[in-house]
């Protein structure tokens, strides 16, 4: 495929691994946003999935699509030396996704980008690239979905991090929480940081309340992982009464690495109402069948499960990480506990107590949410992006 003249060619680089994740959501329609703007947009990735939905969608739209593997062994071989040298360095050592980070570099001299946006999952993962940018001089930003309080930038790389940063046109985070946890790890105060929002597709209404029956169904909508997502702490408060006993169904709702794990721990702990659920297709179908939604996560960013949870008009009980106190206020359009065995339990019991209330505390969410919530995120972060280039 050809591309256009690199006066309006913006590059987007997806730092996820996988065939798709929630933090691809906000590159993928900004940029079908900038292409019907008349960019050209070249998309940079480990591997594409082109069965998957959405990778279809960016070729049917003229994105140009690169798999950045299918250059790493033609880049060992040719550019033996120069791998060595750039390799040097302590950050591509740690961030480089292997080899990817050469062959995005050489990537960038062949397509030669007038902008390169660089989306990671947290607020370490792409920097490898980002380090590419600075030393060929194209201009970049950054998006981080994510920040984590146990996950610190190690001591010998924190000054080249910082100058990575520092140099960035704008650095994008999807909360404060998550801006002001980069802030301390790294000990400086950003002058070129912005709060921005991930797109949300699901309808701005309520979605009609369950009719009530004999047990209070809530969903546990994330990708099991405990390690961000803490499903093990709830797990260990069903496994215990009065929860034991009580009119409860939890359905753990997606899956992930930890899924054999989990099944095997709610085994062992005989947690009888519980089960594990898989994907859903539709976010709408399936909060007609629950009442709330509980999440007992140690790390996000700006959940879009909590969002959606609200806008469906779904009491939420969670924890306080990642954006959400900024979004939910506690005992009023939800309820917030910290990331513990007994300070999660009490929240639940808080919960549980107010559990005829549910259906107005979700309704006082829906409207709360869009109150904050902009209506076209992607719109915005696309002007964003343009004004950049100026």
């Amino acid at each position: 495929m050809s591309l256009n003249p690199p006066n309006n060619r913006i590059a987007f680089t997806s730092c996820c691994p996988d065939d798709w994740g929630g933090s691809e959501d906000l590159w993928y329609h900004t940029a079908l946003v900038l292409k019907n703007k008349g960019y050209s947009i070249i998309a940079y990735k480990q591997n594409f999935n082109t069965g998957h939905s959405k990778v279809k969608q960016l070729q049917d739209a003229g994105v140009h699509l690169v798999e950045l593997h299918k250059n790493t062994h033609i880049i060992k071989r040719v550019f033996k030396k120069v791998y060595k040298k750039l390799f040097s360095s302590p950050i591509n050592q740690l961030y480089a996704h292997g080899t990817y980070s050469l062959a995005f570099r050489q990537q960038l001299k062949t397509d030669r980008p007038q902008f390169v946006v660089i989306n990671q999952g947290i607020n370490f993962d792409g920097l490898s690239y980002a380090y590419q940018c600075l030393q060929l001089h194209i201009p970049y930003c950054l998006i981080m979905h994510k920040a984590v309080e146990f996950y610190w930038p190690p001591s010998s790389e924190r000054t080249l991090m910082k100058e990575i940063y520092q140099n960035a046109k704008q650095c994008y985070f999807v909360s404060h929480h998550n801006k002001n946890l980069t802030e301390e790890q790294f000990g400086f105060r950003f002058t070129n940081a912005q709060i921005i929002w991930n797109p949300i597709k699901l309808k701005r209404e309520p979605i009609p309340y369950p009719q009530q029956s004999k047990v209070y169904k809530l969903a546990c909508i994330g990708r099991l992982f405990i390690i961000d997502k803490g499903q093990d702490i709830l797990l260990r408060i069903l496994s215990k009464e009065p929860w034991r006993s009580r009119p409860v169904q939890v359905s753990f709702i997606g899956s992930g690495t930890d899924e054999e794990g989990l099944k095997a721990m709610a085994a062992l702990l005989n947690v009888k109402n519980a089960s594990f659920s898989g994907y859903h297709n539709s976010i709408e179908d399936l909060w007609k069948n629950y009442h709330a939604l509980i999440l007992p996560s140690r790390s996000e960013g700006m959940p879009l499960t909590v969002i959606e949870a609200m806008l469906a008009g779904r009491t939420v009980i969670t924890t306080h990480s990642g954006g959400n106190s900024e979004i939910i206020e506690d005992g009023i359009t939800g309820f917030i506990g910290e990331a513990t065995e007994k300070d999660f339990e009490q929240k639940m019991e808080e919960a549980w107590t107010n559990r005829e209330q549910w259906e107005q505390i979700g309704l006082k969410a829906c409207t709360s949410i869009n109150k904050i919530l902009p209506e076209a995120p992607e719109e915005i972060f696309a002007a964003l992006i343009i004004k950049n280039l100026i």
